[in-house]
């Protein structure tokens, strides 16, 4: 089977680019949007429209394969690939990746996505963005043209066990971070809830006061709604970097704060997402492996994870042998291509790494649902629940697909 047609389309994502370094810096929020002046390159403003490119590939028996390239909400910052605008990049790929596409032979997903991850164009590689669409549509092309899943698909290439169980959801919740808490708690997500603290005066607080008032709210909110006594969610919260802020990113004094967490916890398995953030890969890499010490140390079960500056598989591999963190986050549209996500998690497992399969709330309805395919085949740990920092929408796209993949897998 091969590719007859490629189409590419602009669209809009799930959520919003946001100016991380603008909002770090203390822009003030006007509403919905943010006050202040643009400080990441290529922002016309601090939050503007997230933009997607929805990648088509017309196949020779009429189907149509579909993928979208989608970048992150915080582009630009933490090493990642500058902002992802429709307009400037589709006459690129029409120009360069359309003829490629076009008669390709639909033989094996695997090694048509390495051949697109590592493509360079005028001596540069793709837009993470770009690998992250055209390897979506390749999957579901090949899947297509076997006439099997894209979970399938993956198992099958990779030689792995396809284990017919979901993977536990991760919800976010936003700025909203207590209505959606009890959304969440009702439809019972197995991990939450974000909460989005990437603010220090506002969210976290500067002693971290807020956050422990968040985090013991959270728990009774928990005790208080949940019908089944046995719902017990693991909680997760991403703050940005912003404990690093307050305790001058020293190890001792972040990681006494976390073990403080525990009280407001009260017995409900915590993981804290980017507790410091100190510019630099491996001086990264060094920050978080000494929290990860000190936590030892001091007997704490508060466990952290890997965010900014973990972008890639190498990065990934290099959190991973460093056993700089419990878990590491696997931002899919970072990584390119969809096949370094399965890589990823798959090493994460065989290491002794838990591994967050995650990505961006500024994603679409097709990319999460790839992203769930990759995950119930690969087995990652926790998978985002996306796009969209609803709750609600994200929840849906990513558990109904789910359910749907697992009910033809235990049918066959």
């Amino acid at each position: 089977m091969k590719i007859r047609k490629a189409l590419f389309t602009s669209g809009t994502t799930g959520f919003f680019f946001d100016d991380q370094a603008a909002i770090k810096g203390g822009a003030s929020m006007d509403g919905f949007v943010y006050k202040g002046k643009v400080l990441t390159e290529g922002f016309g403003q601090i939050r503007q429209s997230g933009e997607c490119v929805s990648v088509l590939l017309v196949l020779e028996n009429g189907q149509v394969a579909q993928g979208d390239c989608a970048a992150v909400q915080y582009s630009g910052a933490g090493g990642r690939d500058p902002l992802f605008l429709a307009e400037q990049y589709i006459p690129f790929m029409e120009k360069h990746l359309r003829p490629m596409l076009e008669g390709l032979e639909l033989n094996s997903f695997r090694e048509l996505a390495k051949k697109f991850d590592s493509l360079q164009i005028e001596g540069k590689p793709l837009h993470t963005a770009i690998r992250y669409g055209i390897s979506q549509a390749l999957l579901d092309a090949v899947a297509k043209a076997k006439n099997v899943l894209m979970a399938e698909t993956v198992a099958s290439e990779y030689e792995i066990p396809l284990i017919h169980e979901r993977v536990p959801i991760f919800a976010q919740s936003g700025d909203d971070r207590y209505n959606n808490v009890d959304k969440m708690i009702l439809k019972k997500a197995d991990v939450l809830p974000h909460a989005l603290i990437n603010h220090v005066d506002t969210k976290l607080g500067r002693g971290g006061e807020l956050l422990s008032e968040y985090i013991a709210w959270l728990t009774k909110r928990i005790t208080s709604l949940r019908v089944d006594k046995a719902y017990k969610p693991c909680l997760h919260i991403d703050v940005y970097g912003t404990i690093g802020l307050i305790f001058d990113n020293d190890p001792k004094k972040v990681a006494a704060y976390l073990k403080s967490l525990e009280v407001p916890a009260s017995g409900f398995e915590l993981y804290i997402e980017g507790p410091v953030d100190v510019g630099h890969r491996e001086r990264q890499v060094d920050a978080l492996a000494a929290i990860t010490k000190e936590l030892e140390t001091i007997g704490s079960s508060v466990k952290i994870v890997a965010d900014e500056w973990c972008n890639t598989k190498e990065d990934v591999i290099l959190f991973t042998d460093a056993k700089s963190c419990h878990m590491v986050q696997i931002k899919t549209p970072d990584l390119g291509s969809i096949h370094n996500t399965v890589e990823s998690v798959l090493y994460c497992r065989q290491n002794g790494m838990e591994a967050y399969q995650g990505g961006t709330c500024n994603e679409t309805d097709l990319s999460a649902k790839a992203c769930v395919h990759a995950a119930i085949a690969a087995r990652a740990e926790r998978l985002l629940a996306k796009p969209g920092m609803g709750f609600d929408e994200g929840y849906m796209i990513v558990n109904n697909e789910m359910e749907r993949v697992l009910a033809v897998l235990r049918a066959k």
